[in-house]
C-alpha cells in the first residue's frame, strides 16, 4: 500500500473517543506535540502553546465566522419536516443546500423555516444537491441568522445545537462571516493564550478561508492522485503577506493554525516560499508529494479517517509518523474531531 492509496489513511477509534461537547475551557483541551522529523511525541495541554511558540515566530489565524446554515422548516402544503444545510450561494436569492427528506423536495417543492423565511426548489442538481430560491421579508442574511442553526458535523450525535455551541463553535477571533464548519484548530484560542503570545513578542497574523462543504466531503476515490478538493473562497492581505515574510526572513517560523490557513498559505506562496497578497478562488488539494513552501508547523485537529484532512497532515509530517501520533492519541484516550484535543507537528 503506498501514500496514494486512500485505505492507508485508515485508523480505528472508539465511538466514546468522538468529543461530543467542547471542553469545560477551551485552553484546557490536550495537545500532543509531534516532532515532524524525528516523530518525537510529548503530552502537554493546549494553554502551554506559548512556551512552544518563539517570539520570532508568526502565528497565523483563519479568521473566518461560521454562520448558522442549518435550517429546520416544514414542507407546504401537508406540514412535512425538512431539513437544509446551506452549501453554495448560487445568487439571486438561491443557495445550493443538502437537503433532506430527499425524494420529497423535487423540483417545485416549497417550505417554510418559522416566519422568517420562505424557500422553493428550482432544481435538483445532477450530484444531489437541490438549488433552492429563499425569500424574506428582510435581508435573508438576518432572516439565516434568527432561524438557522449552528452547522454541526454529523458525529456530534444532538438532536439540535444548543445555546453553547452559538459561541463555542467560533472562534474567538472570528469576523468575516461565511463558513458553514469552523475552522476547528482554532477554537482551542482564548483572549489569555493570544495575549501572551503577543506580549512574548511572536506576531499574530490572520487569513481567511470561508470553510465550505468541500472540506468535510467524504473522499470517494480510491486513488489520492484523482481526488481533488472543492474550490474555496481565501483571502491574504497585504499587511498579513507582509508580516509573514518578515518573519521568515528574521529566521521566525509560520504556525499555520489548522488545516483551512495551511491551504491558504500554500495557495498564495511562490516557489520561493514568499507569500504574496491574494483574494479569490482556490482549488489547491495538499496530497503527498506537495512541496510545503509557506507552512513551518502546524496546530491541527485530530480528523476522520480517510479524510482529506488527515491526507494534508500526513503529507505534512509523513503518513507514518501521523498514523503512529494518531495510534498514542487513542491509545492515551485523547478526545477526537471538532470539539476535541489537537496536536502541534513542530
Amino acid at each position: 500500500m503506498t501514500d496514494f492509496d486512500l485505505a492507508a489513511y485508515d485508523f480505528a477509534l472508539p465511538d466514546e473517543q468522538i468529543a461530543q461537547q467542547p471542553a469545560d475551557r477551551r485552553d484546557a483541551s490536550r495537545m500532543l506535540v509531534l516532532g515532524r522529523e524525528t516523530g518525537a511525541l510529548e503530552d502537554r495541554t493546549f494553554a502551554d502553546l506559548p512556551t512552544l511558540v518563539r517570539p520570532e515566530d508568526v502565528v497565523v489565524l483563519n479568521n473566518t465566522k461560521v454562520f448558522p446554515a442549518r435550517l429546520v422548516g416544514t414542507r407546504e402544503p401537508g406540514g412535512g419536516g425538512a431539513e437544509m444545510f446551506l452549501v453554495t450561494p448560487a445568487g439571486d436569492g438561491c443557495w445550493d443546500v443538502l437537503a433532506k427528506p430527499g425524494r420529497k423536495l423535487r423540483e417545485g417543492a416549497r417550505l417554510r423555516f418559522g416566519d422568517a423565511l420562505r424557500a422553493e426548489v428550482v432544481a435538483v442538481l445532477p450530484d444531489g444537491k437541490r438549488r433552492v430560491r429563499f425569500e424574506a421579508d428582510g435581508s435573508l442574511e438576518e432572516a439565516f441568522e434568527r432561524v438557522g442553526q449552528m452547522p454541526l458535523p454529523p458525529y456530534i450525535h444532538r438532536e439540535e445545537p444548543n445555546s453553547q455551541d452559538r459561541e463555542r463553535y467560533q472562534t474567538v477571533y472570528a469576523r468575516h462571516r461565511g463558513a458553514v464548519a469552523a475552522p476547528t484548530a482554532g477554537l482551542h484560542f482564548t483572549p489569555t493564550v493570544l495575549d501572551q503570545l503577543r506580549a512574548q513578542g511572536t506576531i499574530l497574523a490572520e487569513v481567511t478561508l470561508h470553510v465550505g462543504y468541500g472540506t468535510f466531503e467524504p473522499v470517494r476515490v480510491d486513488d489520492l492522485r484523482t481526488h481533488a478538493v472543492a474550490p474555496e473562497w481565501i483571502e491574504v492581505t497585504p499587511e498579513t503577506a507582509a508580516a509573514i515574510n518578515a518573519a521568515r526572513a528574521r529566521g521566525g517560523r509560520v504556525v499555520a493554525v489548522g488545516t483551512t490557513t495551511t491551504r491558504t498559505l500554500e495557495s498564495a506562496a511562490d516557489e520561493h516560499g514568499q507569500v504574496h497578497a491574494f483574494s479569490g478562488e482556490t482549488a489547491l488539494t495538499i496530497t503527498p508529494g506537495h512541496r510545503f513552501r509557506a507552512v513551518d508547523a502546524l496546530l491541527t485537529n485530530f480528523h476522520l479517517p480517510q479524510s482529506s484532512l488527515l491526507v494534508l497532515v500526513s503529507t505534512f509530517a509523513d503518513r507514518e509518523t501521523v498514523l503512529a501520533a494518531y495510534a498514542h492519541a487513542v491509545a492515551s484516550g485523547y478526545r477526537f474531531y471538532s470539539y476535541g484535543d489537537c496536536m502541534l507537528v513542530v
